[in-house]
């Protein structure tokens, strides 16, 4: 049985904590397959406007995924497009963003919880963003 999901947004002082909450899934016996085992599951999501530009361009996410992504996570992940939308308060208005959306599937561990941090922290330093938004889930999966 999946457990509820958990959402942290990352801004200044990031908590991955909770990962460590999935080290204590017990065992095959809690997957539904015999060749599953448990996992972190974390999603990623970053924006792409730039305050005083237009945004992350189609090269720069390349490059930040290959210079990155790729090196904290060489076995492999996924990247999906998106659309984020808020509601901005000051204009009184939704706004909407293009986004990216990293998946990574591992083993829940201390160093999962730094390599996470290591991509949220370089995308926020390198495009000048505010937050990078993470969500984290226990699962269980086979590759």
């Amino acid at each position: 049985m999946q457990k509820p999901r958990k959402v942290w947004p990352v801004a200044g002082v990031v908590v991955f904590a909770a990962l460590q909450g999935c080290a204590g899934m017990e065992g095959q016996a809690d997957c539904p397959l015999p060749s599953q085992k448990p996992m972190a599951v974390a999603e990623l999501f970053f924006g792409r406007d730039i305050k005083d530009r237009t945004q992350v361009s189609d090269e720069d996410w390349a490059s930040f995924v290959d210079a990155v992504v790729a090196k904290q996570f060489p076995i492999g992940f996924t990247i999906l497009n998106g659309e984020g939308a808020w509601r901005d308060p000051s204009l009184g208005k939704t706004m909407n963003e293009p986004s990216k959306v990293l998946i990574v599937a591992a083993a829940p561990s201390a160093e999962l919880n730094a390599r996470l941090q290591t991509v949220a922290d370089a995308y926020r330093k390198q495009f000048h963003q505010d937050s990078v938004g993470i969500l984290t889930t226990q699962s269980c999966g086979a590759f």
